[in-house]
């Protein structure tokens, strides 16, 4: 085996993804993903339903169906602002 190839052996899964050049994108919505489900589990503890959450968020049931999809990351601070207040929890955003 070549030193080449032994270097390959045990690298990271985000040093593939850097190489290939989807990390930032691949991070970005693992962190919608994660914050979803934060508030589904948050709406579920209360219990609250979609309608009152939305209510509670001033928005439309269909903007909270699109910030609960895992798979939209689509979805603006001021929404995710707006959900973490509704169920009384703050978003918080750091730049590392």
């Amino acid at each position: 085996m070549t030193k080449k190839a032994k270097a390959k052996i045990g690298s990271s899964f985000d040093s593939f993804l850097k190489e290939v050049g989807r990390f930032e994108q691949t991070q970005a919505v693992a962190i919608k993903r994660v914050l979803a489900w934060q508030i589904a589990e948050a709406m579920r503890s209360m219990p609250l339903s979609k309608t009152e959450m939305a209510k509670k968020m001033h928005t439309s049931r269909s903007q909270l169906e699109r910030l609960l999809d895992p798979e939209n990351d689509a979805v603006s601070l001021e929404i995710l602002a707006r959900a973490a207040h509704a169920v009384g929890r703050k978003l918080k955003l750091e730049l590392l």
